[in-house]
């Protein structure tokens, strides 16, 4: 039993990991080769659609599949992905075109993989016979040490590697995920047979099924609601704010230092939970938890020292770790085993989508005002979004399991 736990967390930490690594080493690939920031924008953008169409598509190739199955395909999809382009670069040699088609073809790996693993959750707790609680506590705090650890693995390699030969070392990773995943028991991940026979007949245009079910759900309804702001918030903090800033101050190896103590600030929190989320009502996590957040943010909003603005991504850590075990226990106990690939797929579909807005939205308001213009609004977004969450009647429904 103790078997299963651990290779599911090792696939997992090992699939962040490698995305967190090719997150940092392919943009400056991109802008080594092509010498455009403009081309490195243009290959995020072809990634998140690809990424979102993904999401949709494979929600409901998961619900019928055995997840581990979906799982190892895309970790293969992947790898086969990341590999194109080292050996393209020994070939013919890389330009935009490829960039975009590997990025591309790589988004039919990520999303989906992600979705199938979280999908697994309730049946890799009955076959553990641990509290999913439990599980989604240790899930969260290896998210945090694979995103506390990706980028310094990642800085190393790019300062003794070229980039490109760094996409050799994240496609292995993304092969050593889909090995650590083939060793999970295939019945530790197999729906149930009355609950498969239940998802077999698809109507047409159910890829959106997920999508609906989000909406139809009054409590999934809100607390997705409420991780988007959170994604457009964390996304424009981090891939703006915090960089202009550093910027300006001439420090702009502090980055690295703030993304690092949000990291770790999500292992504490994904912690705590672990050990104490059977214990204490999900409620409380889950209004503990946006409240911290929000506290996170207005200490990072103020700009101050340089130890204000770590604390400040360090408290968001904790908060947001809190909150997101709460959402992922939420998806188990209120969405049925046969629907949760599409309702998951469809979740992170959005998700995807999201960072770009935030960037986005940060940008224009630094261009036309102030940095702290900038960290206000995104402050009074949160607060403002909290609000509505919290007194929203369906979360008196968290930790009660759907009829």
């Amino acid at each position: 039993m103790v078997r299963i736990i651990v290779f599911y967390l090792a696939s997992f930490g090992t699939s962040l990991l490698g995305n967190s690594i090719t997150a940092i080493a392919l943009p400056l690939l991109v802008l080594f080769t092509t010498g455009s920031p403009l081309g490195a924008g243009a290959v995020a953008v072809a990634a998140a659609v690809p990424s979102a169409v993904a999401g949709l598509l494979m929600g409901s190739l998961i619900d019928r599949i055995n997840r581990r199955t979906a799982a190892i395909l895309s970790d293969v999809i992947s790898a086969a992905a990341l590999l194109i382009l080292p050996l393209i670069d020994l070939t013919v040699g890389l330009n935009l075109g490829w960039f975009i088609a590997v990025a591309v073809l790589n988004s039919f790996g990520d999303v989906p993989g992600i979705t199938a693993r979280e999908a697994m959750v309730p049946a890799i707790a009955r076959a553990a016979g641990m509290d999913p609680s439990r599980l989604i506590g240790l899930r969260e705090s290896i998210a945090g040490v694979s995103l506390l650890v990706g980028p310094a693995i990642a800085g190393i390699l790019v300062a003794s590697l070229e980039p490109v030969t760094v996409m050799w070392v994240t496609s292995g990773i993304a092969a050593s995920a889909a090995l650590l995943t083939l060793a999970i028991p295939s019945r530790a991940s197999r729906l149930p047979r009355a609950q498969q026979g239940s998802s077999g007949a698809e109507a047409p245009g159910s890829i959106f099924e997920g999508l609906v079910i989000i909406t139809r759900t009054p409590l999934l309804r809100v607390v997705v609601l409420l991780g988007l702001a959170l994604a457009v918030v964390l996304a424009a903090t981090q891939g703006m704010v915090i960089p202009v800033h550093f910027a300006f101050q001439d420090e702009a190896g502090a980055v690295g230092f703030v993304l690092s103590a949000l990291a770790a600030g999500l292992l504490v929190g994904g912690a705590l939970f672990a050990g104490f989320g059977a214990r204490i009502p999900r409620r409380g996590w889950f209004i503990t938890g946006v409240i911290v957040v929000a506290v996170g943010f207005v200490v990072l909003g103020i700009l101050g020292p340089m130890w204000s603005i770590f604390a400040g991504a360090a408290i968001v850590g904790v908060g947001g770790g809190c909150m997101n075990a709460v959402v992922g226990l939420t998806f188990v106990e209120n969405v049925a085993d046969a629907q949760r690939g599409k309702v998951l797929g469809a979740q992170n579909a959005v998700m995807t989508l999201v960072p770009a807005a935030g960037i986005g939205v940060a940008a224009l308001l630094i261009e036309i005002g102030t940095l702290h213009l900038a960290t206000t609004t995104l402050a009074l977004l949160w607060i403002g979004a909290a609000a509505l969450a919290l007194l929203s009647p369906s979360i008196r429904r968290l930790g009660q399991m759907s009829p």
